[in-house]
């Protein structure tokens, strides 16, 4: 058995022992912890709920399959294989989507084809962008999402384009 599983426990147990030298209440600091987060739960559940039912309604609407084939030329033009054109549109909306799709790709085209490798790419070179900017924007008392949500889905295209380009010539 490797030592790696052990890390977790350790790190738990300093925590425990080094909490019990210098005498704090662990379980009480660990209650008022929780008290403090609840509030920030409850004003991040509506931006969390909207971005789930707007990612469902992108999916169900059919949207996304007509930007899909609307944009395959010009992701194709950029380099961008059309094939994952479906999971570059899916990924800043939904996480579980795109993981899906990527199966799906790696199901069809096989995991060590240049699609599924840009594909990966794709995956990996990028996050979630709406559902992180409810995250950073439900904390926040000036809520401006607008330029920093734009900035970032920019650069998961940029990051897609050079992606695709470096699966290319690797």
């Amino acid at each position: 058995m490797s030592a790696v599983v052990y890390i977790l426990p350790a790190v738990f147990m300093a925590v425990i022992l080094i909490a019990a030298v210098r005498k704090v209440k662990v379980y009480n600091s660990f209650a008022e912890g929780i008290k403090g987060a609840v509030p920030l739960v409850l004003s991040l559940f509506p931006y969390i709920a909207a971005i789930l039912i707007l990612s469902s309604l992108f999916e169900a609407s059919g949207l996304s399959s007509a930007l899909e084939k609307a944009l395959s030329p010009a992701f194709e033009f950029l380099g961008i294989p059309p094939e994952i054109s479906r999971l570059v549109l899916i990924k800043p909306f939904s996480g579980s989507g795109s993981a899906a799709v990527l199966s799906e790709i790696f199901s069809e085209y096989g995991a060590d084809s240049y699609i599924a490798r840009c594909a990966s790419v794709v995956y990996a070179s990028g996050e979630t962008v709406f559902y992180m900017s409810a995250v950073y924007f439900a904390g926040q008392k000036k809520k401006t999402p607008a330029l920093p949500v734009v900035i970032a889905l920019v650069s998961n295209f940029v990051a897609v384009i050079f992606g695709c380009l470096l699966c290319r010539i690797l």
